[in-house]
């Protein structure tokens, strides 16, 4: 892969990765057209990176909330912080366990499979559907929430299925502020990714001294920055409820890639 590809990979991924239209999909959609023809695992080593790149732009948009959360942990005690921190573990364990389970069965899903992203995309279009159309609540996210949307967390993990859109829309449908949904979702993958990306470089799985270094930097760059203007986005959107756009998007581009999927 190029820098210039991986340049274009990186905005699609930072701009995919809090817009609820699957930045797995876009992913393997933008590798498909640009003919990439990484093996599954450099393939999935790209898009680890990429999502590595993300989160670190949540922790820059979300830097006040993580502070304070940091600094409730440090004081040892069951406060506020604590039971947040207690609810992002949990919701991580779904799909910690996934991973940790079918890890070379999802490597072989990150191989331009055009139409199985075509499917999930459309099933990421109803949950955004029947989500933008949810009432308007102030509940907060309880263990069990948590729990629940660790699952779509989990599912997600297809190429195809948009996280922040199946967490969200799964918070919302629960019946939880709209504004506690997005914060709770964007908040719950930033452990997951650096656990994923810790375990990856320990396996020696990341070649640091590999030819490929310059484009993961550049797609790396790409992503952070494109990452940071499309979390601020994503969180107005969600309060303005105008996921269904999102909607029509993802159902029309699922169709798409199904069509061409076959075609080819």
């Amino acid at each position: 892969m190029d820098i210039i590809d991986a340049i274009i990979l990186g905005i699609v991924q930072g701009l995919t990765e809090f817009l609820p239209v699957s930045s797995s999909g876009h992913l393997e959609l933008g590798k498909a057209i640009l003919g990439d023809d990484s093996i599954p695992q450099d393939s999935l080593l790209f898009t680890v990176v990429l999502h590595f790149a993300t989160a670190l732009s949540t922790l820059v948009v979300f830097r006040a909330d993580v502070w304070n959360i940091l600094k409730g942990l440090f004081r040892f005690r069951w406060n506020e912080e604590t039971v947040f921190s207690m609810k992002v573990i949990l919701s991580m364990l779904p799909a910690a366990l996934i991973g940790f389970l079918f890890e070379e069965q999802l490597e072989r899903l990150f191989g331009e499979n055009v139409v199985l992203v075509g499917f999930m995309l459309i099933v990421t279009a109803l949950l955004l559907y029947l989500a933008d159309r949810a009432k308007e609540t102030q509940k907060q996210v309880s263990f069990l929430n948590a729990f629940v949307v660790g699952i779509s967390q989990a599912i997600a993990i297809l190429p195809g299925i948009s996280r922040s859109g199946a967490t969200i829309s799964t918070s919302v449908l629960l019946g939880i502020d709209k504004n506690k949904a997005t914060r709770f979702s964007f908040l719950m993958v930033v452990p997951l990714i650096f656990g994923k990306m810790a375990k990856d470089i320990f396996s020696g799985e990341i070649d640091f001294h590999s030819t490929q270094m310059a484009s993961l930097t550049a797609g790396f760059l790409a992503a952070f920055f494109a990452g940071l203007l499309a979390c601020i986005w994503m969180i107005k959107l969600v309060r303005q409820s105008k996921l269904e756009y999102f909607a029509i998007y993802c159902f029309l581009v699922g169709i798409i890639a199904i069509v061409v999927g076959y075609w080819n």
